[in-house]
């Protein structure tokens, strides 16, 4: 049969000119459609399967869901056709379905306030499928300017691994020459060119004077003989209106991270990095509890960001 014949036929069916009507105002369900339309899930989904075959109706899973919605040709004889019988059945059952319709959108939308209204105040401490820190981080690096930074204390360099892809150079330096090697290896590996890994102390980082925009210690600082020193060092290689971010546990009573994980000092006070700050030189300084581990020993990390005055 000719197309326009097959459009005709097509046509000629009062439900399913209702049906490419909803469809090409909001994308519904079968039990959506049903609901609108009082009809048997049978005879919608017959009208469906006709619609979908002839490239009228496109359908997507969500999950056990199947969601349809109206796929018009850009253009030619079959639009026009199409549009002038919608056209032409306006006002048979429209405004009806209008109505349901609008009903159906009202219930999706109270649905949606009710989660959010019930969980509003507990959202950051709740499961939220998706929502984690690691997709967060994701998110957060991709703000990266493409600017210097140097990673003081990087271990094998995964952030900084992170980072690299928008930054212009990123500089891991760490005193380990397994965590150095095997760090390089992998950044080689990922095909990632613009990262350097350096030997060396975070007290005295072998890197030149104002050489980076931005100076991270992330979980180093606590590993460190002197972080006073650790941070004039990060001081030195910042350019002029740079930034130090420091991330860092609290100050803790759990002895025994001494032996399990190598640290030096068992956290630090908001007054601790606050001051060290200052006296180094720093302004413009924030220090805040970021997060807390909810089993023993309770962990909680603090986030210092601070700028080197510009010249």
């Amino acid at each position: 049969m000719a197309e326009p014949l097959e459009t005709l036929k097509l046509l000629a069916d009062a439900t399913r000119l209702r049906i490419i009507r909803l469809l090409g105002e909001e994308e519904l369900s079968v039990a959506e459609l049903q609901e609108i339309l009082d009809m048997g899930q049978s005879r919608i989904s017959s009208h469906l399967a006709i619609l979908r075959q002839a490239g009228v109706v496109a359908d997507r899973r969500d999950g056990k869901r199947s969601f349809y919605r109206l796929r018009l040709p850009s253009a030619g004889d079959r639009r026009r056709m199409i549009e002038a019988a919608l056209g032409a059945a306006r006002n048979d059952g429209a405004e009806a379905d209008q109505l349901h319709l609008r009903r159906i959108l009202e219930r999706r939308r109270r649905q949606t306030e009710k989660y959010f209204d019930e969980v509003a105040g507990r959202l950051g401490r709740n499961y939220c499928p998706g929502r984690s820190w690691e997709a967060i981080g994701h998110l957060l690096l991709n703000l990266v300017p493409p600017i210097e930074v140097v990673d003081l204390g990087a271990g094998e360099g995964v952030l900084s691994q992170l980072i690299a892809r928008r930054a212009k150079h990123v500089y891991c330096v760490d005193s380990s020459p397994k965590m150095v090697e095997f760090g390089a290896e992998l950044a080689r590996r990922n095909g990632i060119e613009n990262l350097t890994y350096l030997e060396g102390d975070i007290e005295e980082v072998p890197l030149d004077e104002a050489s980076v925009d931005l100076a991270l210690l992330s979980q180093a600082l606590h590993h460190a003989r002197s972080p006073q020193r650790a941070l004039r060092e990060a001081f030195r290689v910042l350019r002029p209106g740079g930034t130090v971010l420091v991330l860092d546990l609290k100050e803790h009573q759990f002895e025994r991270a001494r032996e399990l994980y190598g640290d030096v000092w068992l956290g630090f006070t908001h007054v601790d990095l606050h001051q060290w700050l200052r006296e180094t030189g720093f302004e413009d300084i924030r220090v805040d509890t970021v997060a807390r581990e909810s089993m023993d020993p309770h962990f909680e990390t603090l986030l210092a960001a601070a700028n080197k005055p510009a010249a």
